[in-house]
């Protein structure tokens, strides 16, 4: 059997105009393909025809007068994204991502036809998985602190997709039973993991007394009851 870990990799990040992947939009997009020491990289720019928020831009540094002048259709942009992941699978590469659910199914909101066509690799959910109990932040700058690499330009789209693929290389070879697995096998144990994780965060909320209503189960695609492309 093939260890996933044979495959060449490629990144992927969004950066966007908030946290809710129902009713927010692209803002930049970044797809990386890795061969060793080439780093080939689709970058593009959306103007997302919603104001983006003040909280937003303090995240990512993008602003409206910017994605004004050099933002492209959303629509044009979720389309091209969505065919640039399909080239990818279609190349055979593993697509890695940090927190992935968000990125993937803020494109399936806005691209319903969108569909999974080969293999994911989330790193927030396989950190969570291998070093369960260590404390301290799991955000993606700190992950990569932990593991010996650094993230110099976090919530750059860019700079987001290769932390993802660098995390990805990494951590097979962190936790040899991470590399024993076949990309089948992989895509499995991640939403299994993904949901284990997802419930037992909803069960602290509920023991804190806190709304557990936005904890989704499914992974790696979340769908609200009814979408539409924007």
């Amino acid at each position: 059997m093939t260890s996933w870990t044979e495959l060449p990799l490629a990144g992927f990040d969004l950066e966007t105009t908030g946290i809710s992947i129902f009713s927010d939009r692209l803002v930049t997009a970044s797809v990386l393909r890795i061969d060793g020491a080439d780093v080939r990289a689709f970058n593009r720019i959306a103007d997302p025809g919603i104001p983006i928020p003040p909280e937003a831009t303090k995240v990512h540094g993008i602003d409206d007068a910017y994605v004004a002048k050099h933002g492209r259709p959303h629509a044009d942009v979720v389309r091209e994204v969505v065919n640039e992941l399909y080239a990818c699978w279609d190349e055979g590469r593993a697509i890695a991502a940090f927190n992935g659910c968000f990125d993937f199914s803020m494109l399936a909101t806005h691209a319903p036809d969108f569909e999974v066509r080969g293999l994911i690799v989330d790193g927030h959910i396989l950190d969570k998985r291998f070093d369960k109990y260590r404390p301290g932040s799991r955000k993606l700058s700190a992950v990569m602190i932990h593991y010996g690499m650094r993230l110099d330009d976090a919530h750059d789209a860019e700079a987001d997709a290769l932390a993802a693929t660098r995390l990805a290389w990494k951590l097979p070879r962190q936790f040899p039973a991470l590399a024993a697995l076949t990309a089948p096998d992989l895509m499995q144990a991640q939403a299994a993991w993904y949901r284990e994780q997802a419930e037992s965060f909803r069960d602290y909320l509920h023991r804190k007394g806190e709304p557990t209503d936005g904890i989704r189960l499914e992974w790696p695609i979340q769908r609200a009851a009814e979408s539409t492309a924007a």
